[in-house]
């Protein structure tokens, strides 16, 4: 299963037009050598490093500490900063951090306050010990997840307001290649790093803080890029333009002007129910693939190099494949493709419930999983983007309408661990395709209504 997924959206820009001259290769590539790309390109890395921390890493330090499978479930609330993050973005906007925005200006100073906040609660969630105090860990991982999604909307402002237009493709290419690599490094190679320390005769709970001691390390990374960096020059204009109104109030206005104009359309609510329940199917499976394998007697070392290394080859493919049947078919079609496909994927772990421990079995239930899976996020980016029309309210829309989108993957899949845990890993991914169904229902009827044919040809 792939880890939840905070990557920002990549729109494609307008095309240029016919007489515009194509660049060439060298030009193509040297663009990525950009000093500002660059930068880009590591913070994006440093952006990615968090996620699984908190999240998919965690649970499997959690089960190997004999923590109960509903606990484990529970811990997907520990992602609610990363859904509510919008809230709190416009006080990084409006607010100043004492000594650090006078050292190093407006956007460097909260991006360096942000990565010393995060550093400093990975230390106190590798200082936490699972096995007897679990609640005190998740509460660690929540301070890790509120500095990381802090760091995020940091990285958006900074990404945005530094690089021309000419470069914003390929800084954000290159972000969202960077982020990924940093979900490998704190999944993958964490548990690597774990099972390394353990096989030199370090206790489990030693190598496991010793772990996330080094994850909070490689935060340093990010830190360095800050320092080299040198500050936007859109910073200053933007602080005045947004000094006249406090952050709160403009939260506030932006939010009422998006949920108005989108409750005004026909349907709207429907929508909205669909928006939470299209990607469900995935987050109530995905919160407990790693207990899963772990419990069906695979070792971290599998964990790592087949959920995550071969698992992100196949969501990276399935992105591609996503924007073929995005292109080729209707929205709606697309939908219906997506969302059938990334249900029925979940019979793949099933399968390989009664199979037992078999590396070629659990790689072909990944790549099964992750390829669908991603098939059907790029299909439901584009239906996000669609909807999102005006453009006095595009940002902060879409930033609601994937806060609700992750409402499944944060609030309705808390239980999914007693549901395995009630009734059993070959039954529980059954019960994983069934809840797709409501999502689908919705799709038909929202279909039948002219919905999607509303919102015009769409572009990915």
């Amino acid at each position: 299963m792939t880890a939840p997924d905070t990557t920002p959206e990549v729109t494609s820009e307008a095309a240029p037009p016919n007489d515009a001259p194509a660049a060439g290769w060298r030009e193509s590539i040297a663009v990525y050598l950009q000093p500002r790309v660059l930068v880009v390109l590591f913070l994006g890395f440093a952006s990615g490093l968090p996620l699984a921390l908190s999240g998919s890493t965690l649970q499997i330090w959690m089960r190997e500490s004999g923590v109960d499978l509903g606990t484990i479930g529970l811990l997907a609330l520990v992602g609610t900063p990363y859904t509510l993050k919008f809230l709190w973005a416009p006080l990084v906007d409006a607010l100043h951090v004492p000594l650090f925005t006078r050292a190093f200006g407006r956007r460097r100073g909260w991006l360096l306050f942000s990565q010393l906040l995060l550093i400093l609660t990975i230390l106190l969630l590798a200082m936490s010990d699972p096995a007897t105090a679990p609640f005190a860990t998740a509460f660690a991982a929540l301070l890790v997840a509120t500095a990381s999604s802090t760091q995020d909307i940091v990285v958006d402002a900074f990404r945005v307001e530094s690089l021309p237009e000419s470069e914003q493709a390929a800084g954000m290419a290159g972000y969202v290649a960077a982020y990924r690599i940093g979900m490998l490094v704190s999944t993958a190679g964490a548990l690597v790093i774990v099972s390394g320390y353990e096989s030199y005769g370090l206790a489990r709970p030693a190598a496991w803080m010793w772990g996330y001691v080094l994850m909070a390390a490689l935060v340093v990374i990010g830190t360095v890029t800050a320092l080299i960096a040198t500050e936007p020059a859109q910073s200053a204009a933007a602080d005045a333009a947004t000094s006249a109104d406090g952050a709160i109030t403009r939260v506030l206005n932006a939010a009422w002007g998006a949920f108005s104009e989108f409750l005004s359309r026909r349907d709207a609510l429907a929508a909205l129910a669909f928006v939470v329940l299209f990607k469900f199917t995935d987050a109530f499976s995905g919160t407990m693939t790693g207990p899963f394998v772990i419990d069906l007697g695979f070792s971290k070392v599998d964990y790592a190099a087949i959920v995550k290394g071969v698992g992100l080859a196949a969501t990276l493919i399935g992105g591609f494949a996503g924007g073929f049947v995005a292109r080729r078919y209707s929205l709606a079609t697309s939908l219906w493709i997506g969302g059938v496909l990334q249900a029925i994927a979940n019979f793949s772990f099933s399968w390989l419930a009664l199979s037992g421990v078999n590396q070629w079995a659990l790689a072909l239930a990944v790549t099964t999983e992750n390829f669908t899976s991603a098939i059907g996020t790029v299909i439901f980016v584009a239906y996000l983007s669609a909807l999102c029309q005006n453009p006095l309210h595009t940002a902060t829309q879409y930033a609601l309408l994937t806060a609700l989108a992750a409402v499944g993957r944060t609030y309705l899949s808390s239980g999914a661990g007693y549901v395995a845990k009630a009734a059993g890993w070959p039954l529980f991914f059954a019960v994983c395709v069934l809840v797709a169904v409501p999502s689908l229902v919705l799709l038909a009827w929202l279909q039948r209504r002219g919905h999607f044919a509303a919102l015009g040809p769409v572009k990915v």
